[in-house]
């Protein structure tokens, strides 16, 4: 099978055009930079913009099936920009998907589509949620989201997997971010950090999207619908967070903040940040109110729907999460 992939300059695009390798797929990567596995026999990089239309078609040319995940993300940018490129790039692709015949495509989301900052205990994945989002981000994704689902025809089998706090060996955000905060004693938790929250870890993340693209077909239990994908075993954010640092072997000794005064400070950080500063902030809503409350899914119909479980339990990760550090 011939896939197109786009976004792999990430550690979870990058690693599922790996496994693609890996099992004997040609893989067309679509990124901005030069990725780790280019010089591979069945690797065709592309190095383009996603909101390049002509570019996307001719990389598109001969493939069977595309996994879309190249996006703008983080809080600091214009709302055209976000737009730019998780909308107008989103409809590039199925543009292009019509233009070749290609018959499926798994799109790349996250949960923060249908994110309305309450607790979600157990819950299903939820509709994407477009004229609520707090941010450009989650905005611009709900809208490329329903558009891709919306797209579902008797020629093209679509499907939107939302991968749930990833983190791993190699990974800058989730991983990285606490593990520096933690260093220069600016790590916080928000609440008493006893929230219950899936995580995922990053093989899984990775075989969730591939079996996604092996069940999908016209017709099929997945196709047209949305998932939240995650390890399935919640624990608290204190748990995931000291479980993080004791890894890197750091000491985790963090400041706590209540939930009120987070959304506050994430709330004011949000506006005057992106006048200021052009990395990403410490602090957002989005993140106080994903570490001050509960939100794990029920995976039953994921595991169902897609055929597929996760390998790597969380422990068994915090332990190459440990050997990986080591390592570094």
């Amino acid at each position: 099978m011939k896939v197109l992939v786009t976004g792999t300059g990430s550690l979870l695009l990058g690693g599922i055009a790996s496994e693609l390798l890996r099992r004997g797929d040609e893989v067309v990567c679509l990124q901005r930079r030069p990725a780790a596995f280019v010089g591979h026999q069945n690797a065709n990089e592309v190095l383009a913009d996603i909101c390049d239309a002509e570019a996307v078609a001719l990389a598109a040319t001969g493939c069977d099936a595309i996994i879309h995940g190249a996006a703008r993300v983080g809080v600091v940018g214009s709302q055209k920009e976000f737009y730019d490129t998780n909308v107008h790039g989103t409809e590039n692709i199925l543009r292009a998907a019509e233009q070749h015949s290609i018959s499926r495509l798994v799109f790349v989301s996250t949960p923060s589509v249908a994110h309305t900052g309450s607790s979600l205990i157990g819950a299903p994945a939820g509709v994407a949620e477009i004229g609520r989002s707090r941010s450009y981000y989650a905005e611009s994704k709900a809208i490329a989201e329903r558009t891709v689902l919306n797209a579902r025809s008797n020629q093209l089998a679509v499907v939107a997997i939302r991968p749930h706090l990833v983190w791993g060996p190699g990974d800058t955000q989730l991983v990285g971010r606490i593990v520096e905060r933690a260093v220069s004693g600016r790590l916080a938790v928000v609440g008493t950090g006893n929230a219950l929250v899936d995580s995922t870890y990053i093989d899984n993340a990775i075989s969730a999207h591939i079996a996604a693209l092996d069940a999908l077909h016209v017709g099929s239990a997945c196709d047209g619908k949305a998932y939240v994908v995650s390890n399935g075993e919640p624990r608290t954010v204190n748990e995931l967070m000291r479980s993080m640092c004791e890894s890197a072997g750091v000491p985790f000794e963090p400041r706590h903040i209540s939930l009120t005064l987070g959304i506050r400070l994430g709330s004011l950080v949000e506006r005057l940040w992106p006048l200021m500063q052009s990395s990403e902030p410490p602090i957002t809503r989005f993140i106080a109110e994903q570490l001050g409350t509960a939100h794990w899914f029920d995976q039953r119909v994921v595991h169902n729907d897609l055929k597929w479980a996760p390998r790597v339990t969380l422990d068994e990760g915090f332990k190459q999460l440990m050997q990986w550090f080591a390592s570094h």
